[in-house]
This record gives C-alpha cells, structure tokens and sequence, in this order.
C-alpha cells in the first residue's frame, strides 16, 4: 500500500475536483466540506509517505505497468515528500482561511473557487513527483490554467491581471516546451534519469545548451524571476483575499523546485560545475532578484503588493543558495524554500485579515490597526524576524546557510546581495511598524469586533510555525544533508 502513496496523493484532490461539480450541482454549501476532507486527508498521507520514504528510501512508481523510459515514471524521495507535506499544510491552512472570505470574494462561484483550488494542489502534487521533462510540462500548464482563473474569478481588476499573467505565463511555458523539444531532438528521451544517462556523451550539442537555456526562462516566468517577474505584483495585489495566500506561499516555489530538479538531476552537479557555467547564471539572476525585489517592496504603499515583491526578493536568495554548487549552499537554499512558503502565506493571511475584515490596503492605513490590534501586531513581529532573518526564526538558519554556502564557493558577490537585500528588507518593515507606533488615529467600528476564529488560527498556527522552523533547523537540515542532496553533489 505504501508504494501507492505518490499516486494517492494526488489523486485525492483531483478526484474531488473532478466530483465537486456534480455533486455540489444543487447542494453548493457541500463544496467546502468536501475540498476540506480532501485536504486533510492528503495531510495525513504526505505524512506517511515521508516516513515510509525516510525509512525505505524513494519510490520510482511506473503508471499502468509501464516501465521508464516509455511509460510514466513519478519519483517519489526525501526532498519531494518533505514539499508534498508543506504543500498539502499550507494548502489546508489556505481553505480553512478562505471560509469567512470566499463568498464575499467570489459571490455565487463557491464551487468554482474550490474545485480550482484542488486543481491547482493536484498539479502542483504532479510537477513535485514528475520524473520525465514533458510530463513536468503538462503539470505546470494545468496549475498555470487554475491559476489564471482563480486570479480573475472575483472581475474587475482582477481579470486584467490574470489576463496578463495568463500572456507572460504562456510565453513562459512556450519557451519551456521548446527547450525540452531541443532536449528530446539530442538525446532521443524525455525521461529524466535517461537524460541524465546519454547526457555525457552530449554536452557539445548546441541542442542541449540551448534547450537548458529556454527552459531556464521559460521557468524564470513561472517562479517570478527578475525581470520576467511583471506578472505577480498585480496578481497577487488583485486576486481574491481567499487566493492570495495559496498563490504566494505555493506556486512559484514548485516551479523553482522543478528547475532544481533539471540542472542537478537531468543535467547534473558535476556537469554544472564543470562544464556548462548554468550556476553562474542562476546566481547573477538570483543575486539581483534578491536586491530589486526588496528595493521595489520598500518604495510600495499597497500591502500587499509590498509583500508580493517581498516574495520576489526571496526566489533570488533562494535560487542564490542553489547556485552555490556545494551541499551547503543547495541545503540551505531549499530549507529557506520551505520557510518561505510558510513566511508568505503568513504574509498574505496578514493582508487578507487586514483588509477584509479592517478594511484597510495600505501601509498608511496599516498603523491605525497594528497599534489597536496587538496579537496583529505580535504575528507581523514573527514573520518580520523571519522574512529579515534573524534567530531563532527559520529564516535566519536558511539565510545562515545560504551564506556559509557562498563563503564556501569563495562567492562574496552573493554574501554581499544576501546582506543588502537583509537591510532593504528591515528597512520595509521598519516601515511598517513606524506606521503602527506613530499613529494616534481612534478606533474605528471593526477594530472593536473580533475578527473570525478561522483567520486567527491560520495566523497563529503559521507564525508558530516559523519559529518552529527555526528550532527544529537541525534535524531539517540534517535530513536534507543526509537524503534530499543530489547525486554528485
């Protein structure tokens, strides 16, 4: 039973988004229940799937009896488990928030909004586990697809946003497609282990650097990247207070895992190192993404776009840590994924309380409800310690070794870009807190009504885990050192 768990999870989702339509045809008020169960069981089984993988080592699941390089092979080891359980945390987390503010969100496509929402895990579910370079391609087209819809589901604004996400990510995936065809024309296979295998006899070919080229920003659109970032500050500022936080904490995270999963386990570390300068590339991008992501968050004065180029800023740290070319540095820079996905649901659970229940959308108007509100303000000071990096937060044990990675690698370019973006981002924070400790505005009327159940747990319980993030580094870190680095590494 065990061996059937990467496919159970992400057949839970998808089978109750495949359902939900029909079932909730007459009965809309069942469409929560079922994506809650859905999620919560895939919870449980993300759960068990990382033990049993801890204890018996990765699971190579082959569908319909065919084995690779023909048929479809998933790959299941430590590094997919431990985002599958984040994914499906977050994910939960993420629906439990959208109960007080979907209907007001969304009006009458409550079904709508939840069958997307599992949509788009069970995609992101397949571009995690996918082991062949056009299957990875099919996973991120449909979590793209729910992406645009879930972006423009409320109107107005929203749908100039998704309507432009949708021209970038398009382009974006156009130009992953075609790298991969270049891929397929010089080895013969799209199968990522048997690229891998044929891969040393091909490194001449003009096909495979130009393909790893087009694929590089063909996936450069997906996780944000500077500069094919112009799509995310309007999505994420326009989307619904119910989306926001699942596209923040989620999406672009497992597009940057699936380019992880192409230069060191298609192409490979040794071959990155040594004879195709891919690394250098990712950490000139990476170190730029990491200061103008964080000098454009300083200059913005709506909330949530200030967080949406605060994420920015973080794929570049993290891809920083990944280009590093050493154990450390690959180490570091996916537990700092892990803690940022966590940091940026908590970032816009904080945008989405704010202005849903405050009414309140800028920086300016932020101080009249940090300072009347204090357990707000209490969650914004974790995630503040975090997004800067400072102990005991995880962010500052990924920071930590993202950098002792770069002094390793002699890369002081990278410490440099670490610590500068460190100081813009305090500097937007401080920002924010001047807002809060200098306004003496009275209270107004939804300051003195406690705000839903729901978004306080989901605040609390990803503020909590920040710090536990931090706490628990060690044996995080230890696993990823011992079972998640890849081969050659």
């Amino acid at each position: 039973m065990s061996r059937h768990f990467p496919a159970l999870l992400f057949l839970i989702p998808l089978f109750a988004a495949i359902s939900m339509p029909v079932v909730c045809l007459k009965h809309r008020g069942w469409s929560r229940p079922i994506a809650l169960g859905a999620l919560s069981a895939m919870v449980g089984v993300s759960i068990l799937n990382l033990s049993n993988i801890i204890e018996n080592g990765e699971i190579r699941y082959a569908f319909s009896g065919w084995a690779s390089p023909i048929g479809i092979e998933w790959v299941a080891d430590v590094l997919a488990s431990l985002i599958l359980v984040a994914l499906s945390l977050l994910g939960l987390l993420a629906l439990i928030f959208a109960g007080p503010t979907a209907p007001k969100d969304l009006g009458g496509r409550i079904v709508h909004f939840y069958t997307l929402i599992l949509l788009l895990i069970s995609s992101l579910t397949g571009i995690v586990f996918a082991g062949d370079l056009f299957n990875l391609f099919v996973f991120l087209e449909v979590a793209a697809l729910a992406s645009y819809a879930l972006v423009g589901v409320s109107g107005g604004k929203a749908l100039f946003a998704a309507f432009r996400y949708l021209i970038l990510g398009t382009l974006g995936a156009s130009l992953y497609l075609l790298g991969v065809s270049y891929f397929y024309a010089a080895s013969g296979t799209l199968n990522m282990a048997d690229i891998a295998e044929r891969l040393p006899h091909l490194l001449t070919s003009k096909a495979v650097v130009g393909g790893l080229l087009f694929m590089f920003i063909g996936l450069g659109i997906k996780m944000a990247l500077v500069p094919f970032h112009a799509w995310l500050p309007d999505a994420y500022s326009y989307a619904p207070e119910s989306v926001s936080p699942i596209l923040a904490s989620l999406v672009t995270k497992v597009a940057l895992l699936g380019w992880v999963r192409i230069i060191y386990w298609v192409i490979g570390a040794k071959v990155i190192m040594n004879e195709i300068p891919i690394l250098l590339l990712v950490g000139v991008f990476g170190s730029l993404a990491a200061v103008i992501g964080a000098v454009l968050a300083l200059t913005q004065t709506n909330l949530k776009r200030m967080f949406a180029y605060g994420g920015i800023s973080h794929i570049g740290i993290i891809l920083i840590g990944i280009s590093q070319g050493n154990a450390t540095g690959f180490v570091g820079g996916v537990f700092y994924l892990l803690n940022d996905a966590v940091m940026q649901a908590a970032l816009f659970f904080l945008a989405g309380m704010a202005i849903c229940h405050y009414g309140v959308r800028t920086v300016e108007d932020f101080g009249r409800v940090g300072r009347q509100a204090p357990w707000l303000t209490g969650s914004l000071v974790i995630i503040s310690l975090g997004m800067i990096g400072l102990p005991p937060t995880g962010g500052f044990f990924g920071k930590w070794y993202i950098i002792l990675g770069a002094l390793e690698a002699k890369n002081y370019l990278a410490v440099g870009a670490i610590l500068l973006s460190t100081l813009l981002t305090l500097a937007y924070f401080v920002k924010l807190f001047d807002r809060i400790f200098r306004d003496n505005s009275s209270s107004s009327d939804a300051l003195n009504h406690e705000p839903p159940l729901q978004f306080k747990w989901c605040l609390g319980l990803t503020s909590a885990a920040i710090m536990l993030l931090g706490l628990f580094s060690d044996p995080i870190v230890s696993l990823l050192l011992t079972q998640a680095l890849p081969p050659g590494l």
